[in-house]
C-alpha cells in the first residue's frame, strides 16, 4: 500500500511540474517572428485587387480581415504588457487606405509591436495577472497566448479569400 501511495505521489509531483512548464519569452518571440513571416506570405500572395475581396457582402474584405487581426495584436499586447497601443481599438480596420502596401505596413507593424514588447518582459512578468479587455482575469502569458490564437485564426480564414482570388495559399509554417 505504501508503494502505491508513493507512486501516486510521484506521478502527481511529475504532473504538476509538466503543468508548470511554460513557453519562455525567447520561445514566444521565436513563434511570433515565425507567425509574422507566415502572415507576410499571405499578404504577398494576395494580388492588389484581392484586398477588396469579400466572400459575401456581410463579411470583411481581405484587407479588413488582416487589419482586424492587427487591431487585436495591438489590443491583446497592450493589455498583457501595459504598453499603450499607438492605435485605438478597431481603428486599423476602419482605415480608408486599404491598399496592399498600406495594409502590409500596418499588419507587419502590429507584429513588430507584439515582438518588441514581449522582448521587454521577464518570465516573472509573464506570470503576473491582468484583466483582459476589462473582463477576463488571466496571466499575461495567457493573454499573449490568446493573441497568438486570435491572429492564427484570422490568418487561417484568409485562406478562403486567397482561393477565391485564384491564388494558392502559402505552404503551412509550423516550425
Amino acid at each position: 500500500m505504501k508503494l502505491k501511495s508513493l507512486v501516486i505521489a510521484l506521478c502527481l509531483i511529475a504532473g504538476s511540474q509538466l503543468v508548470k512548464a511554460q513557453v519562455t519569452v525567447t520561445d514566444m518571440v521565436k513563434e511570433w517572428e515565425r507567425s509574422k513571416a507566415y502572415t507576410q506570405e499571405y499578404l504577398d500572395a494576395m494580388p492588389e485587387s484581392g484586398y477588396a475581396l469579400k466572400p459575401t457582402p456581410e463579411m470583411r474584405s481581405f484587407a479588413e480581415q488582416v487589419l482586424h487581426l492587427s487591431d487585436a495584436n495591438y489590443g491583446f499586447t497592450s493589455a498583457a504588457t501595459g504598453t499603450k497601443s499607438p492605435f485605438g481599438q478597431g481603428e486599423l480596420e476602419k482605415t480608408s487606405d486599404k491598399s496592399k502596401a498600406n495594409v502590409t505596413k500596418l499588419v507587419l507593424g502590429s507584429y513588430d509591436f507584439v515582438i518588441e514588447n514581449i522582448k521587454k518582459m521577464t518570465e516573472a512578468q509573464l506570470d503576473e495577472t491582468t484583466k483582459l479587455f476589462g473582463r477576463f482575469d488571466m496571466t499575461k502569458r495567457m493573454a499573449l497566448a490568446k493573441a497568438f490564437e486570435h491572429q492564427a485564426h484570422h490568418r487561417g480564414q484568409t485562406t478562403v479569400y486567397l482561393r477565391l482570388a485564384g491564388v494558392k495559399p502559402p505552404q503551412e509554417k509550423l516550425f
